[in-house]
């Protein structure tokens, strides 16, 4: 079935440039990018896209980081998206991801790991909201 999801390519990604590399490795998984912009998160799009991490002690520096230089927003297409990125992404901590995975390629801790991603269809659609209307998705 086919479905999408959210994905956001992280400060520490686009401060070296790495958006085309990563983008190669989401569509040779068989991923389609079917909407993508690159934006500066404000502080209160950052705060209420973490608020469910708001009581966590990481809260703060998370906010802090994905306003410090621009991201890229994405919505990603095909058959069972969500946990197909998931698998694309790898682990959180990128010395225990799989090789091959976008954070083992690229990330540079579990703070910094580079990409960001939805974690059920239901969660997909709201984080999709959050950054894009309809007719910015051309599937």
């Amino acid at each position: 079935m086919t479905e999408r999801t959210f994905s956001i390519l992280k400060p520490d990604a686009t401060k070296r440039n790495l958006t085309g590399k990563i983008n190669a490795v989401i569509e040779e998984s068989g991923l389609r990018i079917v909407a993508q912009r690159r934006i500066k998160m404000t502080q209160e799009q950052a705060e209420d896209f973490y608020d469910v991490h708001r009581e966590r002690p990481f809260y703060g520096a998370l906010v802090e980081f994905m306003t410090s230089a621009p991201v890229v927003v994405q919505v990603l297409e095909g058959p069972k998206a969500v946990a197909k990125y998931r698998d694309v992404m790898g682990a959180t901590n990128p010395e225990q991801a799989d090789a091959g995975t976008i954070r083992k390629l690229f990330a540079l801790s579990v703070g910094e790991n580079s990409v960001h991603g939805s974690d059920s269809v239901d969660n997909a659609k709201i984080e999709i909201a959050q950054f894009f209307d309809a007719e910015d998705i051309v599937g």
